[in-house]
Order: structure tokens, then C-alpha cells, then sequence
């Protein structure tokens, strides 16, 4: 059963040509001052989605991306922000992506975001996708073995910094603290200051549906958003079966469609006719921005 609305931004600025046989991807290029508009978009979708009655404005992190189309870097200060100009509507990363971050760091920020906002922030984190993002901050994307390890050991550094008045780590990618001396004594274990306030709500795009994948959310308590190729052409339904059988492997018994999110593009005209006819230029310029 559906319960609550929501939509996602990405962070384009307005194009001035879209489609197939528009500008090539590659060959877009925009000055800053142009590239800066995203954020008056980003207000103006933010309190409209208030006024309606929206639960959750998703927003999408992503880097250097001078051809205009997501360019909105950090999310959890934009949810800062969103939520002292509008009354009700949650903002959900969607996503922070752990590899281009230290998770300390990141603990850290969405901790201060989510006192700072009285509870509107919702966490949501990601693996990445795009070489020049990923790789530039000096994280593996290429190799996609030492990704969702990398991934995984930040969320487990995440969630022990979350829920653990003190805490240490020792894994592959890092050791938390570093054994040093500090005023007089030799570091063992450190405190997130601040840690979260209010019940961290966490969320994961749910893409391959490897088991791997399911049962990692699972332990952890994260929630799944299904979309792209993984809510295209009835593949959804067997996504959701598969994580209902997991999430109960791990002892929590979901309805059918528990904890998810299940994400459309849609587009509404007259006719359906209108409504490819308009919206045709929009996903060709979609696939321009992912294709080769």
C-alpha cells in the first residue's frame, strides 16, 4: 500500500536544447553563473512540494558536473537550508555517496543536520556511478569489488559512530582511532560529537538486488529505493518478494513493499500521446547524459 509521496530533483539547470539532436552531452559547458541557478530551482521545487502536501524532497549529490545536469554537491547543507524556508516536507539525500566521503565526516554532518533541522534530514547513501566523481576524490568505481567493500566497511564505521557512546575500528581501508598519544594517554576509542538525535533513518538504492547487497541492508536496518532498471519492465516485483525473504532471514517481517521505495519517472498531459510527445525530449536528454 502506498502511504506517502515524495519526488526527486537531480540538480539540472534549465538547458536551453534538449534531445537527441541537441547539444552533445560532452560538448555542454556552462559558466558558473549559470550553473549556480540550480539553487534558486532547488528553493522554488522545495516550497511548492511543501505547499502540496509532499512527505520527502529528494535531492541526488554529484561533482563537476559542468554540463548542467546534477549540480548540487552537498546535500545535507541544502537540507539545512530547505528546511528553515519550509514548514513541513522532509529533504532525503538521495544520495550521499560513503566513497567520496570520510564516514567520519560524513557522521558528522548529517548528525549536525539532523539537530539542526529537528528531525527533517533523511539519511540516504550511495556506492556512486560516476568515474569522474568517484575516482577524481580518489576512490575506487572502476574496480567494482573494492567499491562495495570500501562501501561497506564506512557503513559499519557509520552506524557503530551513530549508535555507540565510544567506539574504535580496525578494518581493510581504516583503523579508528589511529593508536597516538593524546593529553598524556594513548588513544584507544573516540565519541561522535554530535551523534544523532533523533532515529536515524537510512536509505540505499536497491539496483542490482544482489543477495550480497540485501542482506547488508538487512543487518544494518537500511531501507531500499528501487528504481531505474530495477523498477523497469516488471522487474520490480521480484525485487520486493526477494527483500520481504531477506528482511525476514534477518528477523523483521515486513508487509509486502515494507521499508521501499518504488520511483517512476511520469509526466502528465491530455493524452498519452501528448504526454510521450512532450516528454520526449526530457528522456532523450536523460539517456545523453548516461550514454557513452
Amino acid at each position: 500500500m502506498i502511504k506517502r509521496f515524495g519526488s526527486l530533483f537531480a540538480g539540472h539547470i534549465d538547458l536551453p536544447d534538449m534531445g537527441f539532436d541537441a547539444t552533445p552531452a560532452n560538448e555542454r559547458f556552462y559558466s558558473n553563473d549559470k550553473l549556480v541557478t540550480v539553487f534558486d530551482k532547488v528553493d522554488a521545487i522545495a516550497k511548492t512540494m511543501d505547499a502540496k502536501g509532499y512527505d520527502t524532497f529528494w535531492m541526488a549529490e554529484h561533482h563537476f558536473q559542468r554540463e548542467g545536469y546534477e549540480c548540487i554537491p552537498n546535500l545535507l547543507m541544502e537540507a539545512v537550508h530547505l528546511c528553515h524556508i519550509t514548514k513541513n516536507i522532509r529533504i532525503g539525500c538521495g544520495f550521499n555517496i560513503a566513497p567520496m566521503w570520510h564516514p567520519l565526516r560524513l557522521a558528522e554532518d548529517y548528525a549536525t543536520a539532523d539537530i539542526l533541522t529537528g528531525g527533517r534530514t533523511i539519511f540516504g547513501v550511495g556506492r556512486g556511478y560516476h568515474t569522474r566523481e568517484v575516482e577524481v576524490f580518489g576512490s575506487p568505481l572502476l574496480d567494482g569489488d573494492a567499491n562495495r567493500e570500501l562501501f561497506e566497511e564506512q557503513m559499519d564505521i557509520i552506524f557503530k559512530a551513530f549508535n555507540e557512546e565510544s567506539f574504535s575500528h580496525q578494518g581493510k581501508y581504516y583503523t579508528i582511532p589511529p593508536s597516538v598519544p593524546y593529553r598524556g594517554y594513548q588513544l584507544e576509542e573516540i565519541t561522535l560529537v554530535p551523534r544523532p538525535v533523533n532515529p536515524v533513518e537510512c536509505w540505499q538504492p536497491v539496483v542490482s538486488a544482489s543477495e550480497r547487497g540485501l542482506n547488508f541492508m538487512a543487518k544494518h536496518g537500511i531501507k531500499g529505493v528501487i528504481g531505474g532498471g530495477a523498477a523497469a519492465g516488471g522487474a520490480a516485483s521480484s525485487v520486493v518478494l526477494a527483500w520481504q525473504d531477506v528482511q525476514a532471514k534477518h528477523g523483521r517481517e515486513l508487509e509486502l513493499g515494507g521499508d521501499l521505495i518504488i520511483s517512476f519517472s511520469t509526466y502528465i498531459a491530455e493524452t498519452p500521446e501528448r504526454a510521450i510527445e512532450d516528454c520526449r525530449k526530457y528522456f532523450q536528454e536523460n539517456m545523453k547524459m548516461f550514454g557513452p
